[in-house]
């Protein structure tokens, strides 16, 4: 794990990371590693999208398991959509599970937004 830097534009939260050995899964490509950016953005149907690139690149890839659903809650205040950026930033970048020697992939299944549900 990495240190990770900010940048806050419209809703949008970004960091950059360095991934662990498994990398972040993706729906789009599999698992992808190295330095990465991960952004999170609120979609109208009370949802919070996470998307991950390569630090530098054009390309986005949705997260595995994104958008997460917030249930009841109708709308996040900037600081809350910030904890929870934080939150995803702290899940993909803890190391998965070890298979057979191998470290998995982290991806953002079973992810809760509630910080007591973790």
């Amino acid at each position: 794990m990495g240190s990770h830097e900010d940048e806050v534009q419209s809703n949008k939260i970004r960091s950059i990371v360095a991934s662990t050995t498994g990398g972040v899964m993706t729906k789009e490509v599999g698992s992808i590693t190295g330095d990465l950016e991960i952004a999170t953005h609120p979609l109208a149907a009370k949802s919070i999208e996470v998307r991950v690139r390569y630090d530098g690149a054009e390309e986005w890839y949705t997260v595995k398991g994104s958008p997460i659903e917030l249930g009841k809650a109708i709308s996040l205040s900037p600081n809350q959509l910030h904890e929870l950026h934080e939150r995803v930033v702290r899940h993909l970048t803890t190391p998965g599970m070890v298979v057979e020697g191998n470290e998995q992939a982290t991806s953002l299944v079973g992810f809760s937004p509630v910080a007591s549900a973790e």
